[in-house]
């Protein structure tokens, strides 16, 4: 994998330097404003999978899919730092090897018997530098962590409009590919207008539910990494219907039977609004104690944030998609999460039959082009969004053409703070 940090003035050049440089299938890690401008951080041939393997106890601690990334990044910088100052320091004995045989020339020594060595020759030190550093670069190679050799730079679409309005939607934050798609099909007139048009189709291709969870009533349960965000989003869920409905047709059940106090929350949430709380263990199965609550109009499961790697992850999502209940499993996506993040956690619990998503921390988000362009590219219909801490305030019921709307306004947010920040 190869890792390199850009800065730049705009997220649009930041970009710009991004595909010259890395290509077409560089992953954006993470991105933050910084004084002067922004700073991204990109890789070449990113694998969750190969992270978590490589990075062992932190990665475990960091489940959510943005961190272990981040922790990568980090590694890799480091690696790459030190690789770069092996080179510097190679080429300085190099250079003192070559000043040593100048000096010897110009005293015009006498022949080196056919015995001897290059240690005769060259200072003990100038060797013990040359092998310490051939040496550190072998491990370096030998434990896989070299960095890749660059990429060619993607080629650039010919039409000038189309390539405006691909950087344009990249800066929006969607993806490459999907950029250049609606580019390609929308960009061939005005570009105020190809513009408009690209949003309208992407708005189009979003899914939402047209019936509201606390109207229609069932059976519904969050999954995702930890951090996404469940919990809190049932709570808000939970405190709305009891608003609305009251508290005697609701319950809250958590399959989180693997880490220590890890439903405490959901119990504060229960005690607070006067609903019950059930807690999935070795001697209460999950349709049991759905088929006790089966008066209740709604009823909300949280679940552990669980990777392919922990124990207990087939099983967790197993009970939801074999339940007899008809739970409708819905994956909770960060806004904050990079497009390929996004898609790792898609793939990660499909196995629970997901009916939909529901998206958080649009707030915390520079862009929403990122969680939007997942929702068009998986086909997943998003339910509800949240923008915030208050309960339960920062709850939305999703509609497509408010959430692109309020994607541009982020936008042009984010480029009037890159206008102050060039101007100051």
């Amino acid at each position: 994998m190869k890792v390199k940090r850009f800065f730049a003035p705009t997220m649009a050049e930041a970009l710009k330097r991004v595909r010259e440089q890395m290509g077409a299938d560089a992953v954006i890690l993470s991105n933050r404003k910084v004084d002067g401008g922004v700073e991204i951080v990109t890789a070449l041939d990113y694998d969750e999978n190969l992270a978590r393997q490589r990075l062992g106890d932190a990665a475990v601690e960091a489940t959510n899919g943005s961190r272990l990334a981040e922790l990568q990044a980090d590694q890799h910088r480091r690696l790459e730092e030190e690789l770069g100052r092996s080179r510097d320091r190679i080429r300085d004995v190099r250079q003192k090897r070559a000043d040593e045989g100048e000096r010897y020339t110009a005293r015009r020594p006498e022949p080196v018997p056919a015995s001897s060595n290059t240690a005769d020759v060259l200072p003990a030190q100038v060797l013990a530098d040359m092998r310490a550093e051939i040496s550190s670069l072998r491990d370096l190679v030998t434990q896989g962590h070299a960095p890749a050799a660059a990429v060619a730079p993607a080629a650039t679409p010919a039409d000038a409009i189309q390539q405006r309005l691909t950087e344009r939607l990249e800066e929006f934050g969607l993806t490459r590919e999907l950029a250049s798609a609606l580019a390609r099909s929308h960009g061939k007139g005005r570009m105020d207008e190809g513009w408009k048009q690209s949003l309208k189709t992407l708005a189009a291709g979003i899914k939402t539910t047209r019936t509201e969870w606390l109207e229609q009533g069932g059976v519904y349960a969050l999954v995702g990494p930890t951090g996404s965000g469940k919990t809190t989003t049932i709570g808000k869920m939970a405190a709305r219907y009891v608003l609305r409905h009251g508290a005697d047709s609701l319950a809250l059940v958590t399959t989180d039977r693997y880490r220590v106090a890890a439903h405490e929350q959901l119990f504060v949430f229960g005690r607070i609004l006067n609903v019950p709380v059930r807690v999935v263990d070795e001697s209460h199965s999950l349709d049991s104690i759905l088929d006790e609550l089966s008066d209740r109009h709604l009823v909300l499961i949280d679940t552990a944030g669980l990777t392919q790697s922990d124990k207990g992850y087939g099983e967790q999502l197993r009970e939801l998609a074999d339940s007899r209940h008809g739970i409708r499993s819905h994956l909770v996506v960060p806004a904050t999460s990079q497009p390929r993040i996004m898609k790792s956690m898609w793939h990660c619990y499909k196995m629970a039959k997901l009916a939909g998503c529901v998206m958080t921390k649009l707030d915390e988000s520079l862009t929403l082009g990122e969680v939007l362009g997942f929702s068009v590219e998986t086909g997943l219909a998003v339910a509800y969004y949240t923008d915030g801490q208050r309960i339960p305030q920062d709850l939305h019921h999703a509609e497509a053409i408010p959430l692109v709307r309020l994607g541009v306004e982020r936008l042009k947010a984010l480029q009037r703070e890159q206008a102050v920040a060039e101007g100051a």
